[in-house]
């Protein structure tokens, strides 16, 4: 009986995010074209902080009932998620065009904040100061970032009907959606997960990677198909800078983040974020877009990474 409470809440929090997702997107591209912000600034701050939301509370919660392991393993997975599923997938569905800004400003902060988060795994422990620097660096991003759309305005122009109640109405509502959708999903899943025995570290990896980027999954597409490319892209960087920026510089600032037995996978899958990020980095560089083929690729790395850490989790490989 329970399990099957959890499952019609597990379908309600994904109905949750989609629609939560629909209505921050919209309220969110008509904001930037009323205050002359590009969209892709846009899509780095206000949409990435509001769909890592999700991360934001797992990874807190779970570093103040000390299960460390947990709190490391969504951010990586869901990083690992982001770059290889959500612009996987919409590259597969559209190829993505990618602003010569990401490619030449925000991916490589993005690549420098994830070889900072290895070297910070290298003893095991991200203790308070390293968290405060992550945390630190990501004010400094933002300011940049907001400094950087005020300089170059945007020339789109605003929407005829817009409204600033409705506006406000759409982004709140749909951000509010968001993320109990994304609670409703993770607290669900991580619960028919651990009936099956699967360990903490490995549903971090997957479950509550998996349900806690399903706002950028879901956010990213729909801007997609309503040709906001920026703002898909900027969801997911921005998103990634976020995950490891302030999330674990929150939570390690509130308790020093020790991995204990957890390190040396915790370090190997770090390691694979990083190359990751090189791929799809490369990728963008690549004719300055993602294509279809390039997405369907990403999508398949995705899913060999799955199959590893399943692996590895059970004893079948070990490195």
């Amino acid at each position: 009986m329970q399990i099957i409470l959890n499952i019609i809440l597990l379908l309600v929090g994904f109905v949750l995010l989609i629609k939560g997702a629909d209505f921050f997107v919209d309220g969110a591209a008509s904001l930037a074209r009323k205050l002359k912000i590009p969209s892709l600034i846009v899509g780095l701050t206000i949409v990435a902080m509001g769909t890592s939301a999700p991360e934001l509370a797992v990874s807190i919660s779970s570093a103040l009932k000390g299960s460390n392991s947990l709190a490391v393993s969504n951010v990586i997975g869901s990083n690992i998620f982001n770059m290889m599923v959500v612009l996987g997938v919409c590259a597969a569905i559209v190829p993505i065009a990618v602003n010569e800004e990401v490619i030449k400003r925000d991916f490589p902060i993005n690549i420098a904040a994830v070889a900072l988060f290895i070297i910070f795994l290298i003893d095991g422990c991200i203790s308070r100061l390293e968290a405060a620097i992550l945390f630190i660096g990501l004010i400094v991003y933002i300011i940049f970032s907001i400094k950087s759309a005020k300089a170059n305005p945007t020339d789109d122009e605003p929407p005829a009907d817009f409204k600033a109640w409705k506006c406000a109405l759409c982004i709140f509502g749909g951000a509010a959606g968001i993320v109990l959708g994304g609670n409703f999903v993770v607290d669900n899943a991580q619960a028919i997960a651990l009936a099956a025995g699967m360990s903490e570290a490995l549903v971090g990896l997957t479950i509550c990677a998996v349900g806690t980027s399903l706002p950028e999954l879901v956010t990213s597409i729909t801007a997609t198909k309503k040709g906001e490319n920026d703002m898909a892209v900027g969801n997911v960087v921005g998103s990634n800078l976020f995950n490891i920026l302030a999330i674990l510089g929150i939570s390690g600032v509130i308790t020093p983040i020790d991995l204990g037995s957890a390190a040396h996978d915790s370090m190997v899958d770090g390691l694979i974020v990083g190359a990751f990020t090189v791929i799809c980095f490369v990728c963008c560089v690549t004719g300055k877009k993602i294509s279809r083929v390039q997405g369907v690729i990403l999508t398949a790395l995705y899913i060999a990474y799955m199959a590893f850490a399943i692996a590895r989790n059970y004893g079948v490989i070990s490195i």
